[in-house]
């Protein structure tokens, strides 16, 4: 299939496509024009890239474990990867990290924000 029948396929822009394909995350063919094919998993791959990108893992981390994916894009399941586990305890401890850190921006903000409408108290 041609990049445009996969984008409407998996909901993914064409530009999206071409990235995950930058990424060494998806492959195509090229015919002499350019075009770009993709074979019949190409809509499964992109599920499974769009899934792990939405719990937070960088493409680094998503070319790592993408071989480990297996099943339907929406209820994806990991397994056969040694060290896959560990490797989601760090992106998880870091996406943690993460909201720690926002959360503390949160309060400040709120106190600002607090002050700027209601005065010092």
């Amino acid at each position: 299939m041609l990049i445009g029948e996969l984008a409407a396929r998996t909901g993914a822009s064409r530009r999206m496509i071409r990235y995950y394909e930058q990424q060494g995350l998806l492959e195509s063919a090229r015919h002499a024009n350019g075009y770009r094919e993709y074979d019949d998993q190409a809509p499964v791959v992109v599920g499974h890239i769009r899934k792990l990108l939405a719990a937070g893992l960088p493409t680094a981390t998503i070319a790592g474990l993408l071989q480990c994916v297996h099943g339907d894009p929406e209820q994806p399941v990991l397994s056969g990867c040694p060290g896959m586990v560990d490797g989601l305890l760090a992106e998880r401890a870091r996406v943690a990290a993460e909201i720690s850190r926002l959360s503390t921006s949160q309060k400040v903000l709120d106190t600002l924000l607090e002050a700027a409408v209601h005065g010092p108290r």
